[in-house]
């Protein structure tokens, strides 16, 4: 094993008793104070939840059991409930997210990625030492995201798609939803501005000291700023899965089929029951949301905590006809659509659902669901 395989094993171990210390290890006091310093007290469940091994409630009702009011660990919450608001937006736009929601991205001059950015030679000290750790690792701190999104979209005047495309797919925690339209939010096309960052930002934040950068500029220039040389040449990356080449499951047409796949890797999904369990990697699904090897890779590990669990490379129609049976369950998600059998509900932080303009809307439903100290 090398060096660097051992590494990313122990930042993200895939075992379900290293991830349950995690969520045991969480300090959300501390999270609320230095989350968005790059050396903050991060859970770095952001993989875990993304693949459904573990549910953001979980997490929740974890912190919550420990004896944390609420009042004390609300920012904690929130960044929580930013990830089921996205999902929300998800179910209730569907592949609308995947082009401008809300509004169009402005000064748009190219629809690739700027390839200093995919080289990691910005100029940028922070911001290239972590693309150098992002390939490695598979991880990026959510600040980190922000400034890339902000000087693809913001200052190299990219369009959006593309650039969160070569991040999810990089990205083991890759979350179509949360991707996408935080890359949005930061473009202004889901939100009332756009998000920029300049180079005091940047060093606050990553412990760095550059001044002569493109970026060292006050606020009010950026609305002005042109293209930096730097970030003129662009590309649209190539961006592909390859998936594995899987044998013919044996499935049993006397017991229930459960459909696991990209974002539902849950262990304990129906464990009080026996039958066929089956990791669905459909083609289509990955040609138009391709992954790296790498988050393969994590994905297939994770998998391996269910019991009994069979992986299949195909079409849910293949899989349904070697079934041969109609007792066929999954659990809700909007890349599902195509699925037919029993659905099951995802486990959500709280009750509130439905589409809501913003965040905070949202927040103001679910925040009633809390029990506050009077």
């Amino acid at each position: 094993m090398s060096e660097q395989l051992f590494q990313d094993i122990e930042l993200f171990p895939t075992d379900l008793s290293s991830i349950h210390q995690r969520i045991r290890s969480i300090d959300p006091l501390k999270y609320g104070r230095t989350r968005n310093f790059i050396d903050g007290a991060v859970t770095h469940l952001s993989p875990y939840i993304s693949r459904g091994v573990i549910s953001t409630r979980q997490v929740l009702e974890h912190v919550l059991d420990r004896g944390y009011s609420p009042d004390k660990i609300e920012k904690f919450i929130q960044e929580l409930a930013w990830r089921d608001y996205w999902q929300q937006i998800w179910i209730a736009k569907g592949i609308q997210i995947n082009d401008d929601l809300r509004s169009q991205q402005q000064n748009v001059e190219n629809f690739g990625i700027p390839s200093a950015v995919i080289l990691a030679k910005t100029g940028i000290e922070a911001i290239d030492k972590a693309i150098a750790e992002f390939y490695e690792t598979g991880y990026l701190h959510n600040h980190l995201r922000m400034y890339f999104a902000a000087i693809c979209c913001n200052v190299g005047r990219s369009h959006w798609r593309i650039p969160a495309k070569w991040m999810y797919y990089h990205l083991l925690d890759a979350d179509w939803a949360s991707n996408a339209l935080s890359w949005q939010w930061v473009a202004g096309t889901n939100s009332r501005r756009k998000y920029v960052a300049n180079q005091e930002n940047i060093n606050k934040y990553c412990y760095t000291d550059q001044k002569d950068t493109f970026l060292n500029i006050p606020y009010a220039d950026f609305e002005e700023l042109p293209v930096p040389e730097v970030l003129k040449r662009t590309e649209i990356p190539e961006m592909r899965t390859n998936l594995p080449e899987t044998p013919v499951p044996e499935l049993d047409p006397d017991l229930p089929l459960c459909v696991y796949n990209f974002y539902n890797l849950d262990p304990e999904w129906g464990t009080g029951t026996a039958a066929n369990r089956v990791l669905l990697l459909e083609p289509k699904h990955f040609q138009q949301y391709p992954i790296s090897d790498k988050t393969l890779d994590f994905t297939l590990s994770l998998a391996e905590n269910i019991r009994d669990i069979q992986v299949f490379t195909g079409s849910f129609t293949q899989l349904k006809e070697l079934y041969g049976s109609e007792d066929i369950h999954f659990k809700e998600h909007p890349l599902n659509l195509h699925y037919s059998g029993t659905e099951h509900t995802r486990d959500w932080m709280f009750s509130v659902q439905g589409h809501f303009q913003s965040f905070f809307a949202y927040w103001k439903k679910c925040r009633k669901e809390l029990k506050y100290p009077k």
